[in-house]
């Protein structure tokens, strides 16, 4: 039992977290190209992301005594989102405040995506059997996952150089 829920329930309250953050995330991601600011929507993002990662902590194995790469991606994530609200809520994106906060927040975004596309490659059976080593590490994972990073360098350095929102 975790916070009251099975395993299960539990595992799935989290990717259902993950999901909602990374839709939100993505839609804020695009916004941000468009200098639109979306602050609902953004909040949404920023606290769902938080939550997927301080959720995925208190997942069996992820409760063990040693430091995993889960961990590692968690607490990044943690200190990016930290970062990033801080320069949107604290620091209101005065200054270099604004790409300090684009950069955290879509760098978080793409670990999040990072993390759903491992997660896809080890659950969703057709994409296991392209890659069926645990961790992933067949072509077909390394390409899927070198095409996220790509398309995310490309939008963060769009919005980088684009998001002056109002």
């Amino acid at each position: 039992m975790i916070l009251g829920m099975s395993l299960a329930t539990f595992v799935l309250v989290h990717v259902i977290i993950s999901l909602i953050a990374i839709v939100a995330g993505l839609v804020v991601m695009f916004g941000m190209l468009g200098s639109k600011r979306m602050p609902g929507l953004t909040a949404i993002f920023l606290s769902f992301t938080i939550l997927t990662s301080a959720s995925g902590f208190v997942i069996p194995p992820l409760l063990s005594e040693k430091l995993l790469p889960s961990h590692i991606f968690g607490i990044l994530s943690l200190v990016l989102l930290a970062i990033a609200c801080f320069a949107l809520y604290g620091m209101k994106l005065a200054g270099a405040w604004r790409w300090i906060y684009a950069l955290t927040a879509l760098v978080s975004l793409y670990l999040n995506v990072f993390v759903l596309v491992i997660q896809s490659f080890l659950k969703v059976p057709v994409l296991h059997a392209l890659a069926p080593s645990v961790p992933p590490a067949e072509p077909p994972f390394a390409i899927a996952q070198g095409i996220v990073l790509i398309f995310f360098v490309v939008v963060i350095i769009g919005v980088l150089r684009r998001y002056r929102p109002a």
